[in-house]
């Protein structure tokens, strides 16, 4: 077991529930259009989703460690990067097999795919291999891109990939859920990137936190945060959305403290950590009954 335990701490498993989480919201997506699920595409997406995520964490795990990242930071529970590589429990070209062995496994899931969905899926799963693997090496060093194009777009890209296996093509309500899912996992990101600032710096990163400091960076997730809201709404008022997808609005208490307290403790970590935490609430629960409230709509009503 002392041998698997650095391989899991990679993983960062705390965050793994992020996966189940995008996948139920492609699969109620799919299901209200389709009135069906189709379970082996299912379990197949599922299981290319979580190594996709395992293999975006282990890898960021690794360049963190090469770039010097991570023995500068400020540890939260929620962000500075774990010690595993920097600690010595693991050498670091182990982690590297580990998270190519893990994104070579999701290649062969979408290829898979492509044979029965033929070239439309190949854009969703060639972007998402590329956001995996040029992330932080790369993509964290382009000005102001690194939530977007990260979290933001690789998780919005999964929630849209698993629409896709199961009705070989695209809607509206797909693109809406994908955007909510896609802005809350950035604002993940955006939220623990704040302790950060200083080694990121270090480490030539070039996020929103760095380019315009905290203060600024404050309202903008602010201003994040009221749009996933005001969409949901919107699509509803639209009927892209069913009306039980408003359940969803239950997230709006917690968010509205998490606003109040990152525009105050932007710049006191330790006093910003516990609104940090009530992120991470939102970010789980607001597609969470976004999507319980799209299936409960369709069982109900139809």
């Amino acid at each position: 077991m002392s041998t698997i335990k650095p391989y899991l701490a990679l993983t960062r498993p705390n965050f793994l529930l992020l996966v189940p989480i995008c996948v139920f919201a492609g699969i109620a997506s799919s299901y209200y259009i389709m009135n069906s699920i189709n379970v082996t595409y299912l379990i197949l997406a599922l299981i290319g989703a979580l190594l996709a995520h395992i293999s975006a964490n282990v890898l960021n795990n690794y360049f963190d460690y090469k770039s010097g990242i991570d023995s500068n930071t400020q540890k939260t529970p929620f962000s500075g990067g774990i010690t595993v590589l920097t600690s010595g429990l693991l050498k670091s070209n182990r982690a590297f097999i580990f998270g190519i062995v893990s994104l070579l496994l999701v290649a062969a899931i979408g290829i898979y795919f492509v044979t029965i969905y033929k070239w439309a899926i190949l854009p969703i799963g060639l972007c998402g291999i590329a956001i995996i693997y040029s992330y932080t090496p790369y993509l964290t060093k382009l000005p102001g891109l690194t939530e977007l194009i990260g979290p933001g777009l690789g998780f919005g890209l999964m929630v849209l990939g698993v629409y896709f296996t199961q009705t070989g093509g695209y809607s509206p309500i797909a693109v809406i859920v994908t955007i909510v899912a896609g802005i809350l996992i950035a604002n993940l990101l955006f939220l623990n990137e704040f302790p950060d600032v200083h080694a990121d710096k270090i480490g030539r990163r070039k996020h929103l936190p760095v380019i315009l400091g905290r203060k600024t960076s404050a309202k903008i997730y602010s201003i994040s945060t009221a749009i996933v809201y005001a969409l949901i709404v919107g699509a509803v008022i639209a009927k892209i959305l069913p009306l039980l997808a408003l359940v969803s609005l239950a997230t709006l208490p917690l968010s509205v403290k998490a606003i109040q307290g990152t525009l105050k403790y932007h710049s006191t970590i330790e006093r910003l950590v516990p609104y940090m935490g009530i992120n991470v609430l939102i970010v789980l629960l607001t597609p969470l009954l976004l999507s319980i409230g799209i299936v409960l709509n369709k069982v109900l009503f139809s």
